[in-house]
């Protein structure tokens, strides 16, 4: 069910913001918001040349014509539209950190900065400067009323769409004045309602790619933004033999079996990254698996601080990759004063630069705690007793 009662104010007084990406999920939001009568305003970002977009092939977002279908929709709905042009600071906050962490050896997610920077930090300031009282999204994610009046993140009840991970560093401040109205449909609903809305949009494909990488190719970017990431280097098995050549750590993610390029006895994996020595090292899946994980730039969203949580050793259930499952652990204040999370299980492919995303259980509609940026790469995982817990150094 969708619901949009959430205001104070009647809806011809509440102005809401809609930020449309030009695809069905953000315009069926900016038409129910409308037929409800509330005084909707559309607004679409243009994130990079504009020229260059219009060549982007199908499943790429953000291009020239999503902004066309965003821009046809709110004619269709009657709403003023407007184009912003923030590629300048998209490239510095999204696409420079993307090309950076790929140099240092790391797996990044531009789709957590952008939201973390330009659409819930820059896009939030300039609905504030339009007198929005409401900035609502795409987003599959439930936002609901907590009590002293805040809100919180929960996740959708669709959790095949479920993008809560993707919006794990969205500030407290934010989520107050953020709406998420599609956390409590479904996919094929949302289109159904398309169609009965008359929107050309109704069939129009998800958008698959990273939207900057219009041909699927990340390295091209890496390597012209950071020229050092592809320089060749050692692959070495863990056992220290040389086993080949790479042609840049930009190339490797921690996890990776395909597109190694070495011949083995044995299938191997991608374990440690050494962007400084220009090394990759691989072995066996059994050094997957870590049981501990260090954190940075935490962004947290309990109900207690986070000091406390860490001290109290809070359980929680995280997410270290997107499409898995939360898997419980609990939060540890390190020596140093840094945090780490503590697995029950054993996680493969935990690779820096990825996020950890905490969740107040494992079920679903669970409430999301927030998280933070993977930045140690840990050792493998040792089995140990009930009683001990194993800590990651760095590899």
């Amino acid at each position: 069910m969708i619901r949009l009662d959430d205001t104070s104010r009647p809806p011809s007084q509440t102005r809401v913001v809609v930020a449309m990406s030009g695809g069905v999920d953000s315009s069926v939001v900016a038409a129910l918001y409308a037929q409800a009568g509330y005084d909707v305003v559309g607004v679409t970002l243009q994130l990079y040349d504009h020229g260059e977009a219009m060549h982007h092939r199908p499943g790429a977002c953000c291009a020239g014509q999503d902004i066309y279908d965003a821009r046809t929709v709110a004619e269709k709905l009657g709403i003023p539209h407007y184009v912003l042009d923030y590629e300048s600071r998209f490239r510095h906050a999204v696409i420079e950190r993307f090309a950076d962490a790929y140099a240092a050896g790391e797996t990044p997610i531009p789709c957590v900065d952008c939201n973390r920077t330009v659409k819930f930090r820059d896009l939030l300031e300039t609905a504030r400067d339009l007198g929005a009282d409401i900035l609502a999204t795409g987003h599959y994610v439930t936002s609901r009323a907590l009590e002293g009046g805040r809100r919180g993140l929960f996740r959708p009840l669709d959790e095949s769409r479920d993008q809560s991970y993707f919006l794990y560093a969205t500030t407290q401040g934010q989520i107050d004045m953020l709406r998420f109205p599609l956390g409590e449909t479904t996919k094929p609903e949302v289109r159904a309602l398309a169609e009965s809305f008359g929107l050309k949009v109704a069939d129009k494909p998800d958008s698959q790619d990273i939207c900057f990488v219009p041909n699927g190719h990340y390295t091209a970017i890496v390597e012209k933004l950071r020229p050092e990431a592809a320089e060749p280097g050692e692959i070495v098995h863990l056992d220290g033999r040389v086993l080949g050549r790479h042609a840049g750590v930009m190339r490797y993610t921690i996890g990776q079996r395909k597109g190694l390029g070495i011949a083995a006895s044995e299938p191997l994996y991608v374990v440690g990254i050494d962007a400084a020595r220009r090394r990759v090292l691989v072995g066996p899946r059994s050094a997957l698996g870590v049981s501990a994980i260090r954190v940075d730039e935490v962004n947290w969203l309990g109900d207690e601080p986070l000091e406390a949580a860490a001290a109290a050793e809070r359980e929680i259930h995280v997410k270290v990759r997107s499409a898995r499952a939360p898997t419980p652990g609990h939060l540890v204040r390190a020596a140093d004063g840094g945090i780490e999370v503590h697995l029950h299980n054993a996680e493969e492919g935990v690779a820096p630069g990825q996020a950890c995303v905490f969740y107040e259980d494992g079920g679903a509609g669970a409430r999301l705690l927030g998280g933070g940026v993977i930045r140690r790469a840990p050792q493998p995982f040792t089995a140990v007793t009930p009683e001990v817990t194993m800590m990651a150094r760095s590899a």
